[in-house]
């Protein structure tokens, strides 16, 4: 009798040496599939290796401003999924590059290699919106369902976790500045939702197990303000900060100087998007198109920041104990 073993599918992760990316990949890999990490720099894509066995982890070269490259990188995969994303333009990294035609290049790719296709987008994209990021996430979005109407596509609040951009941002800022920023005063609402249960979401709907051809929202147990957001951290990493309200017309000011800056601290398209709420719908609320609606049972910042926050606390009670020692 022979024995006939069947190889594991193929799953190429366009974006996947990311934040999200790493945790996508790390999903995936404890399912077994083999995952090919398409990535601008695969030879800084290292780190992804040792989170599956020997082999089963593969970065390859790819831009998604160059078919070519994408329509190579998925050649044979069973499906793919689509992490990129950007917060700021620079250079040929535009909005429209990246989140519009950028989505619809990976889309057209996995379509013409007959594979299923999974994209993440952001809560707040909108065709209407007067930020741009959010008007490409839309057009993103459409361009997907273009190319493949049965694709699945997921929206997340803000996304937390040990890599984040957001929680280590202002935690590191609160090490030097005895001020922290609220822009607009404060009032804008979150749903910060852990990485771990994006990646999740994101490796359920590679097995099958998410019905496609719609949008589904994810976001965390609990909305916060920015506000509530910032006290939080704060608490945390045990430290005392001024919160100073930031008048939207002040925002917008900061936003047009810092946006040109190394770094681009803050944008005027990010001061847009933060007069809008970042929270999940009660649209699909009622429709069951969330975290809870995939079995997912979200896990709150309360019982994650502590696991990664708690490097700044620490220095900062090396400080308070250096100065005491004087």
């Amino acid at each position: 009798m022979t024995l006939v073993t069947q190889t594991p599918k193929l799953v190429t992760v366009v974006g996947g040496s990311g934040f999200i990316g790493r945790h996508v990949v790390r999903a995936l890999a404890r399912r077994g599939y083999r995952i090919r990490v398409a990535c601008r720099r695969p030879d800084l894509a290292g780190h992804v290796q040792p989170l599956g066995n020997v082999g089963q982890i593969q970065p390859v070269q790819a831009n998604i401003r160059a078919p070519w490259s994408i329509e190579r990188a998925v050649d044979g995969a069973d499906h793919v999924v689509n992490l990129v994303g950007i917060l700021f333009e620079a250079g040929k990294q535009t909005f429209a590059a990246v989140q519009d035609e950028g989505a619809r290049t990976v889309a057209q790719a996995a379509r013409a290699a007959g594979a299923g296709l999974t994209h993440h987008s952001a809560i707040g994209a909108d065709a209407a919106s007067a930020s741009i990021y959010a008007r490409t996430k839309a057009a993103g979005e459409s361009a997907v369902f273009e190319a493949i109407p049965g694709a699945t596509v997921l929206r997340s609040s803000i996304v937390f976790g040990a890599e984040d951009g957001f929680y280590n941002r202002f935690a590191n800022m609160a090490r030097f500045s005895p001020v922290l920023p609220l822009i607009g005063g404060g009032h804008t609402k979150f749903q910060p939702v852990f990485v771990g249960d994006v990646a999740e979401a994101i490796a359920r709907s590679v097995d099958g197990a998410v019905p496609g051809g719609q949008i589904y929202e994810l976001g965390g147990p609990e909305v916060k303000s920015f506000r509530e957001c910032l006290e939080e951290m704060l608490r945390v990493i045990e430290r005392r900060r001024l919160l100073v309200p930031v008048p939207w017309w002040a925002a917008r000011l900061q936003g047009a100087i810092l946006g040109r800056l190394p770094g681009h601290l803050l944008t005027s398209d990010q001061v847009t998007l933060l007069e809008t709420d970042n929270v999940v719908s009660e649209a699909a609320e009622k429709a069951g198109r969330t975290l809870a609606g995939l079995g997912i049972q979200p896990q709150s910042t309360e019982a994650i920041l502590p696991s990664y926050l708690w490097r700044y606390r620490q220095a900062g009670q090396f400080t308070r104990k250096a100065i005491a020692q004087r």
